[in-house]
């Protein structure tokens, strides 16, 4: 038989949630993420620790930057290394500068598509990296996992930003957030239910 696991201790480290159970909103246990709207409504109070966040987009440069900014901003400032992997723009330093991120503690990595998912995991993992974020081009539910778990043993927030389409596709992913026209909808928030309706978010 295998090696038992109390209820109580997982529940401590989230690794289970209550079906049916709403969490308390703004918890404080969570990254915040810059957005008193958004951190109010998610039950952890901003982005979720040692844990993965994937934004579904309908393309690049659906606002997904003007979302992570704050969070990433606060976390260069304070001396914590964010990794972008593969992205699938070259980051325009002056603008990421002119957001309050500190270019110091910002890396970014080159990766082929095939390496990218490998590349993104070992970051996650490392223990040395605050954000990690990902443009995964077709990853399916084991690969995310994987990325899942890697946050978790690293202690890291990582995001993967992916095509909308995969909205219908289930996912390990802690929080996902769909971009609409008019703004954020939470589709899936581990700890408890979305909130209902669009989060319209200052810019």
């Amino acid at each position: 038989m295998g090696r038992e696991v109390a209820l109580e201790s997982m529940l401590a480290a989230r690794t289970l949630w209550h079906a049916g159970r709403q969490a308390v909103a703004g918890g404080g246990n969570g990254e915040p993420t810059g957005h008193a709207a958004l951190d109010a409504s998610l039950p952890q109070g901003g982005w979720p620790r040692r844990a993965l966040t994937e934004l579904l987009l309908p393309s690049v440069g659906a606002g997904e930057l003007s979302l992570l900014l704050p969070a990433l901003a606060r976390m260069t400032a304070t001396g914590a290394r964010v990794v972008l992997v593969a992205p699938p723009c070259l980051p325009y330093a002056p603008a990421w500068q002119a957001a309050g991120i500190d270019l110091a503690m910002l890396e970014v990595v080159e990766a082929a598509p095939r390496q990218a998912l490998w590349a993104q995991e070992q970051c996650l993992r490392s223990g040395a990296c605050a954000a990690v974020l990902g443009w995964p081009p077709g990853s399916d539910e084991r690969a995310l996992r994987r990325l899942q778990v890697a946050a978790d043993a690293g202690d890291c927030c990582g995001f993967v930003l992916r095509d909308r389409r995969h909205a219908c596709n289930a996912s390990p992913a802690a929080l996902r957030l769909l971009a609409e026209e008019d703004g954020w909808r939470v589709l899936k928030c581990r700890g408890g239910q979305p909130p209902a309706g669009l989060m319209r978010l200052a810019h």
